[in-house]
């Protein structure tokens, strides 16, 4: 049956139709909705992971069971999951292993660029690349019988375009499959003596990987003029067929690790000029440079950001389709947080404080936008306490008392606590705030292990954030209600003062869930309003000012009351009924 399938949807049926039986995954986009997808079908078991090296080695734990397995993760991700992806490719697998990594080029929602190409040339993993949908199903189906074939775990590299488009896939039925466990300390004991006999097992199979490169259906040439010859890949494929159509040849790769020495020789032997069209890193380019080929590529074409269809063809000198234009200039909407955001009052309150915050990875690191602007570092997943750490251990007293670390509750069970372990261990007087909203806010709503609920919303294990603060040694720990201003202001001064460490929970749910129950939205006194603007400075997008006065959207307000406490005249009130 053929339909009409995202990218990520179509990964999902094709772990489905391989037989999958189990999934572990860490939600970040643009990977989410594999996992999201794949929980839709009742034979595959599906769970949310801590973080993403859980994810990785409890699927390798399911694949030494003999259950096929798989995990995702974004290309940041696989940073944190590439200490069992190395050793991984020295044990090998049982029943076959696949990991999605899904990279982020035009960084839509996340904080660099990075070609995860170079994991796989690294961890000496075959690798494959979809085009579109029915490529990513396909592609899905067939790593799992390399997986098996060559006792590998394969990484599929997504990326934004390819995750998040839609295109026409053909379905097939299941096919299960079950492999014994079978003890093999040699194969999956991983202390040096038997390492060191794995690594040449390794470096054969990547040999195989090589030949079998040159004759899979995984790559294709399509010949068309030979004027121009192209190489490339992903959706750089797409544009180059909607720029070229058949007038330039093209060298389609599916497998991009390892590369086919022999199929690109001879391709190239067959057309005048070679390029090679990939986004970000010039990773084919510089392989077919070593093969002593003439090549063009990195010198027209650029090293950052996506690709598109005029980007392709300006830099080959063709015409480039323009559309048409507005005559009024659209105005930027860089992302808020959105109204009744328990992030908000918080930020203010840091903002009025001057405090110095060192950020995390979540929907608050928009707490560093304008007006808050009150955010001062943000570099990756949990590294907001181990940068307050060492940042007062430096400056000493003399920032103690006006820095704070900023984490949320699911990115402190990722990898907050043990940067919370070095603080209680190592003992700086830093002030930790954990952003609990009952969530996983940024990629969209999923459970983590301190809400409680399983990825199918039914109960599970909880962890209890208060209890484990203290377990780990923190003394001074409390919860106070973001929305609460004169509270929230009162426990940070508290806390900043205090000679020890500390853990402040700022905890209220995400204004979005639904779950939630708002109060009725508040109106402005436009009698009482003397246009001060105070209202504006936490940045909520459902108050603006018209006619020197301020006003508020009914259909966003959710009634938290924040700007309330700032107005200097009471001029905000429920629109409730009495």
């Amino acid at each position: 049956m053929k339909s009409l399938m995202l990218g990520n949807k179509a990964i999902a049926r094709g772990l489905y139709e391989a037989g999958v039986c189990f999934v572990s995954s860490y939600p970040g986009t643009p990977s989410t909705e594999i996992t999201e997808e794949a929980v839709k079908y009742d034979e595959i078991y599906c769970e949310w992971a801590p973080n993403e090296k859980v994810a990785m080695e409890s699927a390798f734990g399911a694949s030494l069971s003999g259950k096929r397995s798989f995990c995702a993760q974004k290309h940041v991700g696989l940073n944190v999951a590439a200490d069992p992806l190395f050793t991984m490719s020295y044990t090998g697998v049982n029943a076959g292993l696949v990991i999605v990594v899904a990279d982020d080029a035009g960084m839509h929602s996340s904080q660099n660029e990075q070609d995860s190409r170079h994991y796989a040339i690294a961890a000496k993993v075959p690798m494959l690349e979809p085009a579109d949908s029915a490529e990513a199903l396909t592609f899905t189906k067939k790593a799992y019988e390399l997986s098996e074939q060559f006792d590998t775990p394969v990484l599929i590299k997504m990326c934004t375009r390819v995750a998040h488009s839609q295109s026409v896939v053909e379905t097939g039925k299941r096919q299960e499959h079950d492999k014994p466990y079978e003890k093999n300390i040699a194969k999956y004991v991983m202390m040096p003596g038997n390492a060191k006999k794995r690594h040449p097992i390794v470096e054969a199979r990547t040999q195989a990987l090589k030949e079998f490169a040159e004759t899979t259906e995984l790559n294709r040439i399509e010949m068309g003029g030979t004027e121009l010859g192209i190489i490339t890949s992903s959706t750089s494929y797409q544009y180059v067929k909607e720029v070229f159509g058949t007038s330039a040849s093209v060298l389609k790769l599916g497998m991009v690790n390892p590369l086919p020495e022999q199929k690109i020789r001879d391709f190239a032997a067959k057309v005048q000029k070679l390029v090679v069209v990939e986004e970000l890193d010039d990773i084919i380019e510089q392989y077919v440079r070593s093969l002593g080929l003439t090549v063009s590529g990195r010198d027209i074409l650029p090293g950052i950001d996506e690709f598109s269809q005029n980007i392709v063809a300006k830099a080959f000198g063709r015409d480039v389709t323009t559309g048409e234009t507005l005559e009024d200039a659209i105005p930027p909407r860089p992302p808020v947080m959105c109204a009744g955001c328990p992030h908000r009052g918080l930020f203010y309150t840091l903002q009025k404080k001057k405090c110095t915050v060192l950020g995390d990875i979540g929907c608050y690191t928009l707490g560093a936008v304008p007006p808050l602007s009150a955010m001062d570092m943000t570099l990756c997943m949990g590294a907001s306490i181990s940068a307050a750490h060492g940042f007062n251990k430096m400056r000493g007293a003399e920032s103690s008392d006006k820095t704070v670390a900023v984490i949320g509750d699911s990115t402190f069970i990722h990898s907050g606590m043990t940067g919370l372990a070095n603080v209680a261990y190592n003992q700086s007087p830093s002030t930790i705030i954990i952003l609990d909203n009952s969530i996983t806010g940024m990629t969209g709503h999923q459970q983590n292990p301190a809400t409680g609920l399983n990825i199918k919303g039914e109960p599970a294990g909880r962890i209890d954030l208060e209890s484990l603060c203290r377990a780990m040694g923190f003394a001074r720990v409390r919860v106070v209600d973001p929305y609460d201003l004169k509270a929230t202001e009162a426990a940070i001064t508290e806390e900043l003062s205090a000679p020890e460490a500390s853990v402040i929970i700022s905890r209220r749910p995400c204004a979005l869930l639904k779950k939630v129950k708002h109060k009725a939205p508040l109106a402005v006194d436009r009698e009482k309003c003397i246009g001060c603007k105070a209202c504006m400075r936490i940045g909520c997008p459902a108050i603006s000012i018209k006619e020197g006065k301020a006003h508020v959207d009914i259909t966003l307000c959710v009634g938290c009351g924040v700007c309330e406490q700032l107005c200097p005249k009471q001029a905000f009130a429920s629109t409730a009924q009495d």
